[in-house]
């Protein structure tokens, strides 16, 4: 009787929410969500300097063959050691109380005001640590902009006390081009490129170089845009969460030959005349519309970062991420395009984590179009424009993912596109802004699926971030809808209407896959194969791509047709316009664990399907 109870109170709060027009589970805490920067009180931090206490790292100089990444070993003493004893990373170097923002109304002055970019235990790689008080750590860096130093603390994350502060140290060219992103722009035969640097448009002209491989290359010039602290909506990005993001140079490489393999490095000419080049990269352009050939999709969400020397923050929050960096990274040749549909970073307002993210997909978006959508860890702010009034964007509020990366919208705070690659339609929408019947964004959606050609463009994909369509994830089924709330009503018709092939969603860390589905009702019986007219829409939840897992409900709903509480994602194989393959891939191994085809004619996509065709006449 009380369980029966408490689910019907549920639904009748969930009721209410959506007759005020509010997301239900807009304000949704999941204990394990925090960053784990976030738990360092930064503000708290008092100086206990011991004499007879060290810290050193080594070498002195970084990237000294131009490499973007080194390794740095640091070594430390402390005469009085305790376990939760801990090696702060800070960048830049000093990290007093000198960058303290003026907002912050404090009686005294704290001793650090900006948060280390990572940190790990003392007693990590030395277990004798807590008895002998000497060890060693092995840290990866990254080239981000300004120079580093290490902290010996005690006192645990809470609490800490500054022991013993480490020699400086730096890349041998900070301000270098680095981390190229590619991305598909408005047209189908233009790539742009996006880096990171730390030249201003004052001291240097960017610019990319660029050709046919093997043929006399041609220079294109690039855009330059940052963001201050004051483009912050809140902490902890507008306070210890801040770092100075740097430049970031955008490029239009236009007019290109499909199917064409270019070369190019990222340029910048200083106002002495002197060149600061990076290394050399390739990309393969997109196929002309409609043009048959092998094209190769990869799709997921919710991946994060993960740090491949050990440091412990991230080792629980995106324990799948470099799993599927890497397999991604081994079967590059095999991949032609990737979505990564929403929570990309998880930085959550510490803007160093940031750097980190684009250091880590820099093997794949330098190569091939990394696409991205937008989602709660991205924008997500109270009275900021966004549909949900929660704070998981840390303060970002969506201006460091719409800065440091290109999608081709036609308005940057408003992140939804259209796309195509190929035989592909790829509607991407923004689940971080309202979507429903009336919206900007609704008119956009209908546009994009209605402009389809589907005689040249088959495969019409819709994808988002937040579920919109089906999942059996725990919290979705408590809510009793399978779904974000207010998510299909609105949008059902249309994918019904211009016969959506897929619809892709991230949000929920776990994989499934629907059967065809309209209006809660699977519309085909079949299961690894589809022939002919389908009748309705797969939907397929694709966000387990690194971030901790979610669970799903132990009812199975009779449209679930594969769940998999483990982490990967999707592979899309356009073979011509008549058959497609889809793949799941597991990020443990690469392998495939879930799979279908579709074959179909273009009579097929023409042929009607309750409330998909417009009203006929008998007259002659």
């Amino acid at each position: 009787m009380a369980e029966s109870l408490r689910i019907r109170n549920i639904h009748f709060i969930t009721l209410v929410l959506l007759c005020i027009g509010f997301p239900a589970h807009s304000n949704r805490i999941r204990p394990d969500e925090h960053q784990p920067l976030s738990k360092i009180d930064v503000y708290k931090a008092t100086v206990a300097l011991r004499n007879n206490a060290y810290i050193k790292a080594s070498p002195l100089v970084l990237g000294l063959n131009g490499e973007d990444t080194d390794w740095v070993t640091v070594k430390f003493l402390h005469p009085e050691p305790s376990a939760d004893d801990w090696i702060a990373v800070f960048s830049p170097a000093k990290f007093n109380s000198s960058p303290c923002p003026g907002s912050n109304k404090r009686v005294q002055t704290p001793l650090i005001c900006s948060s280390p970019i990572k940190f790990n235990y003392a007693n990590y790689s030395s277990p004798n640590y807590a008895k002998t008080g000497k060890a060693s750590l092995v840290f990866e860096l990254i080239n981000q902009r300004a120079d580093f130093s290490f902290a010996l603390f005690s006192g645990g994350l809470s609490n800490p006390k500054l022991i013993a502060v480490s020699n400086p140290l730096s890349f041998k060219n900070p301000k270098a081009p680095l981390f190229p992103r590619l991305a598909h722009g408005k047209l189908w035969n233009e790539m742009t490129v996006t880096w990171t640097s730390g030249y201003n448009i004052s001291e240097a002209i960017p610019f990319v170089e660029w050709g046919l491989e093997g043929e006399t290359q041609t220079r294109s010039p690039a855009g330059t845009l940052t963001f201050s602290r004051k483009s912050m909506c809140g902490a902890p990005a507008r306070t210890v969460g801040w770092r100075d993001p740097g430049f970031f140079h955008t490029s239009f490489l236009q007019n290109l030959w499909p199917n064409t393999v270019y070369t190019y490095r990222l340029g910048h000419r200083l106002f002495s005349g002197s060149y600061i080049w990076s290394k050399n990269y390739s990309f393969k352009s997109s196929p002309h519309p409609g043009e048959e050939s092998l094209q190769r999709v990869i799709i997921f969400g919710d991946m994060g970062k993960g740090q491949r020397d050990g440091s412990n923050e991230y080792s629980n929050y995106q324990p799948g991420a470099l799993n599927t960096t890497d397999q991604l990274i081994k079967d590059l040749d095999n991949i032609d395009i990737v979505f990564h549909i929403g929570d990309l970073s998880y930085a959550n307002g510490y803007l160093s984590q940031w750097d980190q993210f684009t250091a880590q997909v820099e093997p794949i978006a330098s190569r091939v179009p990394y696409m991205v959508a937008s989602g709660n860890h991205e924008r997500d702010w109270p009275n900021t424009g966004s549909f949900y009034a929660n704070m998981d964007s840390g303060g970002e509020c969506g201006v460091p993912t719409e800065t440091m990366f290109y999608f081709p919208a036609e308005n940057r705070a408003k992140f939804w596109y259209k796309t195509d690659y190929g035989l592909f339609r790829f509607c991407i929408v923004d689940s971080e802004h309202d979507w429903r019947e009336g919206s900007e964004q609704y008119r956009f959606i209908e546009h994009c699926l209605a402009s389809a050609d589907r005689r040249r463009q088959p495969w019409l994909i819709f994808a988002a971030h937040r579920v919109l369509g089906y999942s059996s994830n725990d919290w979705y089924a408590l809510e009793g809808s399978y779904e974000e709330p207010m998510g299909r009503e609105s949008l059902q018709k249309l994918w019904q209407k211009y016969r959506v092939d897929i619809a892709f969603y991230g949000h929920v860390h776990n994989y499934e896959r629907t059967c065809p589905i309209y209006q809660n009702q699977c519309v085909n019986e079949e299961k690894s194969h589809y022939s002919g007219t389908m009748n309705g829409t797969i939907h397929v939840v694709a966000g387990g791509a690194g971030s901790h897992l979610s669970a799903f409900t132990k009812e199975i709903p009779k449209w679930s047709l594969y769940r998999d509480y483990d982490f990967g994602f999707v592979k899309l194989t356009a073979f011509d316009r008549h058959s497609l393959l889809f793949e799941y891939k597991k990020s443990s191994d690469g392998k495939v664990y879930d799979s279908f085809t579709i074959s179909r004619d273009y009579r097929d996509v023409l042929a009607c399907v309750p409330d998909s065709c417009e009203r006929t006449t008998m007259a002659a």
